[in-house]
């Protein structure tokens, strides 16, 4: 007995079979070109948006000569009573060769010509953040904690020890602590700073707190690094102030190479 339901005769007339499966074929082909279609009207209009905003905005790329970004002078800020001042600072970190030293007691960047002396508390260079002690200079003290989880106002005093100091590793001196004060975009090529704050012992061994802000100019040049900092001047490790308003001597390290 003949099956009528299938032909492969040429010229014969199309099945049941067939007929659906083109229909499904078609279906499918046009749910294709609708959905091109609206991705074409709505999406891609938004990521045109997004990718002219990009390219306009900074990027990781070295500045271009002759404009090279200045630094901003520092501000302060006054947040709780009983709290020292928190001093605001760009520091000029753009480039790819010379260190750029900054120093707290004076609250701005400083000139260097002897790296062992105990003038800077911390040096940059693009985004590479050095300190004053360990193997970068074994005259200095300068060190950092990171102090996970903390917000910057309640930060009313600081470890006195434990601080990490600079190493040496295969390509270069750096401060173990300070390696990844950023997250690195890879699609955008992008740094954007952590919240982290950082306890931070002086070369001198006076004490500070610090937070990292941004790594772009105002200019919207890449390489100044803008962060937020209290410093105690009296050796102590408290940041807060006293009934008289002065600085709280708290807790004084014993430094007897002082």
């Amino acid at each position: 007995m003949e099956n009528t339901q299938f032909s492969n005769t040429p010229g014969a007339a199309p099945t049941d079979v067939e007929k659906k499966k083109k229909m499904w074929r078609n279906l499918f082909l046009l749910n294709l070109c609708v959905s091109l279609l609206l991705v074409g009207f709505f999406w891609l209009p938004a990521k045109l948006m997004q990718m002219d905003e990009f390219f306009n905005s900074p990027s990781v790329n070295l500045p271009q000569k002759g404009e090279i970004a200045k630094s901003q002078a520092p501000t302060q800020t006054h947040n709780l009573a009983n709290l020292l001042p928190t001093n605001t600072v760009t520091v000029n970190a753009s480039s790819e060769d010379e260190w750029t030293y900054f120093d707290f007691s004076r609250g701005q960047e400083v000139q260097i010509h002897d790296p062992s002396s105990l003038e800077w508390d911390m040096a940059f260079r693009r985004g590479n953040v050095i300190s004053n002690g360990g193997a970068t200079n074994t005259f200095g003290k300068a060190g950092f904690i990171d102090l996970k989880g903390k917000e910057f106002d309640s930060v009313t005093e600081v470890p006195l020890e434990e601080y990490a100091q600079d190493v040496t590793t295969k390509t270069e001196t750096n401060n173990p602590v300070l390696v990844s004060w950023y997250k690195y975009n890879y699609f955008t090529h992008k740094l954007t700073a952590k919240k982290n704050i950082y306890a931070v012992r002086t070369a001198d061994h006076k004490y500070a707190k610090v937070q990292f802000l941004s790594f772009y100019c105002a200019n919207k040049e890449t390489g100044c690094i803008k962060m937020r900092y209290v410093y105690q001047d009296n050796g102590g490790n408290s940041f807060l102030k006293d009934n008289a308003g002065f600085a709280s001597p708290a807790t004084v390290a014993s430094n007897p190479e002082s």
